[in-house]
């Protein structure tokens, strides 16, 4: 393919970019409310009191890799839709911030506090990252993103 071409847009590229922004998009809402609503929607989404005191106790470098793993994840899935290149890189950002989140739970009481479904949530998260990480450079390698 000549230089400034593109490949056309496969089908599953709307599909993915769809629900990435949607799974993004509530991780937004979720550190939104959590930051600005605080207890009162944290107990609304079921927390716990322990899982409460842990969010209010995070330091302001774990809010920052939190908001690099949503608003990244975010920004990547709106490139994507817009056939940007820059979509691997904002994946990477928010796979980065997942991972500066596990290091922060590993070395905290986080594992004890997010208990069995906060840690299989933490891992799905992760598997996501993943998949739009190298869906993403797929895309991008086959020529489809510009």
């Amino acid at each position: 393919m000549s230089e400034g071409m593109t490949a056309r847009a496969p089908w599953h590229l709307w599909v993915v970019g769809v629900l990435a922004l949607l799974w993004n998009g509530f991780g937004g809402y979720d550190y939104l409310m959590t930051n600005f609503q605080g207890e009162a929607y944290m107990a609304s989404m079921g927390m716990t009191q322990a899982q409460m005191d842990y969010y209010a106790a995070m330091p302001a470098w774990m809010t920052a890799a939190w908001a690099l793993g949503v608003w990244g994840g975010v920004a990547g899935a709106i490139l994507l839709l817009l056939r940007m290149k820059l979509a691997v890189w904002a994946f990477a950002v928010s796979l980065l911030g997942m991972l500066i989140s596990w290091i922060y739970t590993f070395t905290s009481n986080g594992m004890e506090v997010a208990g069995a479904a906060g840690l299989i949530m933490s891992a799905v998260i992760t598997v996501v990252c993943l998949f739009l990480v190298s869906y993403a450079r797929m895309m991008a390698t086959k020529g489809v993103l510009r």
